[in-house]
C-alpha cells in the first residue's frame, strides 16, 4: 500500500493536524495541518485500496509512516477509509442521455475543458474567442475576447477553477478571471502559434508549448516569463506537469519527449525511442511512470526516475492519436487512427481488452474517475462508452453532424461533454 506522506519536514517543528478530508479520485486522504503558524496540506495516497482491503492493517501502516495521525485520530481515519471503500465498490451503470446542444461558436471548436467540479466548462474556437458555460443550465456565462487568431489551447487552473488560460495562433497566451471574464495578463514571447498549455498544480505557473519548438513558463501573479524550455528541434504539441508540480514534460514532432525541472528550467533527460511524431505525453498519478503515444503506432512506458524505457505497447495498425492513465495509474488506454482502442495493465503491460466498433479514427480517449468505463470520440461522429475489463460497448452517443474531436467526463463521472467539428457542444447526463 502506497502511504508515502508528501512534503514531510523535520518533526521538531510544531505541527498540528487541523482536519482530514477524503479524496475519492484517486483514493486518498488529505491532511490539513498547521506548521509554524502556516496552514499546509499533504496527501496520503491509497492507490491500491479495494473493497476487500483490510482497513485495520492499513491504518497501522499509515500511523507508522505519518506522525500527524495520532492514536486519537485512528477511528476517524478508519471511518474515512471505509467510506472510500464504499465509494470504490459502487460501480456505475449510468446511462447517459442528451441534456443540451450548445450552438457554441460561429466557427469550429478547437477544444473543451471542464473545471474540477464540472459546474462549468470552456470552449475555444476558430472564431478567436473562448466561451465559459454553465453546465447545469447550458447558459453562456462569459465570452473571452481579445485574441487576434484561433484560440486553440484552453485550461482551467484546477482544482481551484478561478482562472482560465487561453493559447492562440496569434502567438500569445492570455490569463483570465473565470468569475468576471476580465483579462489579467497577456503573455508575449513565442514566435509561432501556441498549441498546448497547462497550469501547474499549485496554480502559480502557466506553461505554454509552441510551434516555435520552445515551451515557456509564466508567472501568474506578475505576468512575467520565468523560463524558456529550449532543446526540441520541432514543434511542441503536448505538455503536462507531474502531480507535485516539480517536473514538466514536453512531447514534440521531433519524435522525443523531454523531462524538465520546473523549478530551474533545466532539462532532466530526453526520452528517445519513438520513430515518429509524439501525440501525447503524461505522468501517472504517483509520478513513477511516463506514458508517451506516437504516430509510430506504439505507446512507450518510461521509468520517471531515470528516463529508461520499461515497455513498448504494440498492437495498433495505425497512428496512436491519444493515450491516458486511469486515476490510480494501474491502467492505460490507447486510441488509434485504426478505429480501435486498447486497455493495458501498467503492471504486466499486457492488453486487457480491445474496443472495437467505431467506423473512423479515435482521436480522444479518457477513463471515468472510477476507472471502470472508457469514453472515446471518433471521426465517425459518435462518442462511445465502454466497459474497461470486457471491451464491450455499453452506449453510443449519437447526434453530432461531424467528427468529434473532444470528449470528457466531469470529476464525478456523471456528466460528459462532447465537442464536434459541427460547431456544437453536447452535454450528456
Amino acid at each position: 500500500m502506497a502511504t508515502k506522506p508528501v512534503g514531510w519536514g523535520s518533526t521538531s517543528e510544531k505541527m498540528k493536524l487541523k482536519s482530514l478530508l477524503l479524496r475519492y479520485y484517486p483514493p486518498g486522504i488529505m491532511l490539513e495541518y498547521e506548521k509554524s503558524g502556516e496552514l499546509k496540506t499533504k496527501s496520503i495516497d491509497l492507490l491500491d485500496l479495494g473493497p476487500s482491503s483490510d482497513v485495520d492493517t492499513l491504518v497501522e501502516e499509515i500511523q507508522k509512516a505519518e506522525p500527524l495521525i495520532t492514536a486519537s485520530r485512528k477511528d476517524q481515519v478508519k471511518l474515512l477509509i471505509r467510506r472510500l471503500q464504499d465509494k470504490l465498490g459502487q460501480h456505475s451503470n449510468h446511462k447517459f442521455y442528451l441534456f443540451k446542444v450548445l450552438r457554441a461558436h460561429i466557427l469550429p471548436l478547437t477544444n473543451v475543458a471542464l473545471n474540477k467540479s464540472g459546474s462549468c466548462f470552456i470552449t475555444g474556437s476558430y472564431d478567436r474567442t473562448c466561451k465559459l458555460w454553465d453546465t447545469a443550465s447550458g447558459e453562456e456565462l462569459h465570452t473571452l475576447e481579445g485574441h487576434r487568431n484561433v484560440v486553440y489551447a484552453i485550461a482551467f487552473n484546477n482544482p481551484y477553477g478561478d482562472k482560465i488560460a487561453t493559447g492562440s495562433f496569434d502567438k500569445t497566451c492570455k490569463l483570465w478571471s473565470a468569475e468576471t471574464g476580465k483579462c489579467y495578463h497577456t503573455f508575449r514571447g513565442h514566435t509561432a502559434e501556441i498549441v498546448c498549455l497547462s497550469f501547474n498544480p499549485q496554480s502559480t505557473l502557466v506553461a505554454t508549448g509552441s510551434m516555435d519548438t520552445t515551451a515557456k513558463l509564466w508567472d501568474i501573479q506578475n505576468g512575467e516569463e520565468v523560463f524558456t524550455l529550449a532543446g526540441h528541434s520541432a514543434e511542441i504539441i503536448s505538455l503536462s506537469f507531474d502531480t507535485s508540480g516539480n517536473r514538466i514534460i514536453t512531447g514534440s514532432f521531433d519524435h522525443t519527449v523531454v523531462v524538465w525541472d520546473a523549478n530551474t528550467g533545466r532539462k532532466v533527460y530526453t526520452l528517445i525511442g519513438h520513430c515518429a511524431e509524439i501525440s501525447s505525453a503524461l505522468f501517472n498519478w504517483d509520478c513513477s511512470l511516463i506514458l508517451t503515444g506516437s504516430m509510430d503506432k506504439t505507446c512507450m512506458l518510461w521509468d520517471a526516475m531515470n528516463g529508461k524505457c520499461v515497455a513498448t505497447l504494440t498492437g495498433h495498425d495505425d497512428e496512436i492519436l491519444d493515450s491516458c492513465f486511469d486515476y490510480t495509474g494501474k491502467l492505460i488506454a490507447t486510441a488509434s487512427a485504426d478505429g480501435t482502442a486498447r486497455v493495458f495493465s501498467a503492471a504486466t503491460r499486457k492488453c486487457i481488452s480491445k474496443l472495437e466498433g467505431h467506423e473512423g479514427e479515435i482521436s480522444k480517449i479518457s477513463f471515468n474517475p472510477q476507472g471502470n468505463r472508457l469514453l472515446t470520440g471518433s471521426s465517425d461522429k459518435t462518442a462511445r462508452i465502454w466497459d474497461v475489463q470486457t471491451g464491450q460497448c455499453l452506449q453510443v452517443l449519437e447526434g453530432h453532424a461531424d467528427e468529434i474531436f473532444t470528449c470528457t467526463f466531469n470529476y464525478k463521472g456523471d456528466i460528459i461533454i462532447t465537442g464536434s467539428k459541427d460547431n456544437t457542444c453536447r452535454i450528456w447526463r
